[in-house]
């Protein structure tokens, strides 16, 4: 009898323990991950090494610029940047997309996200435009194609029109000089085939 009372204890006493266990498990796993050294902020991009989808969006209206259309990247490179006006992160951003726009050496366009145009000309209006072009993806169809998962994204596109880095929220002064521009700068070197 006494047999049959410990196999009952046992098998509880490893129930109340269990979850502990798990516990401990995935904490290891998380632990790792931080402790790693790896961006854990940085999402990977199915589109890094593909050519662009093909893009073809209206103008905004009100503004003087064409609207974006992926062709226009052939032979030179471009920076596709995805904002909305409704974006706080855009707005943060702005300033260090004015002072990217003055280096002539690449294209810097725009994809105006499931934005009303009166809100995007608003805020270009008020904090000035960098944009060579402004694409308006009224329904976000085209941020989808582009594996947007919000705004503000910014995708450097090579000389030969394939996607050479993807840059997930806000630019800042930091990120631009550390991680953006030396990505621009090697599309920039790489030979055009």
């Amino acid at each position: 009898m006494t047999m049959q009372n410990e196999q009952p204890k046992s098998r509880r006493k490893l129930l109340v323990l269990l979850p502990l266990a798990v516990f401990l498990v995935l904490a290891a796993v998380f632990l790792s991950q931080l402790l790693s050294g790896r961006d854990i902020s940085a999402v990977p991009s199915a589109l890094i090494g593909r050519v662009a989808p093909e893009t073809k969006l209206p103008p905004l209206d009100g503004v003087e610029l064409p609207g974006l259309d992926s062709s226009a990247f052939a032979g030179k490179v471009t920076l596709v940047n995805v904002f909305a006006s409704w974006c706080a992160p855009c707005r943060e951003e702005h300033p260090v997309l004015l002072a990217l726009s003055k280096d002539k050496r690449f294209d810097l366009v725009g994809m105006n996200y499931k934005d009303k145009p009166e809100n995007a000309r608003r805020f270009l209006g008020e904090l000035g435009n960098p944009y060579r072009a402004i694409g308006v993806d009224a329904a976000g169809r085209t941020a989808i194609d582009w594996g947007v998962y919000g705004v503000p994204e910014t995708f450097v596109i090579g000389r030969d029109g394939k996607v050479a880095f993807k840059h997930v929220g806000p630019i800042t002064p930091e990120s631009a000089e550390k991680v953006l521009m030396p990505e621009i700068e090697k599309a920039l070197a790489a030979p055009t085939s």
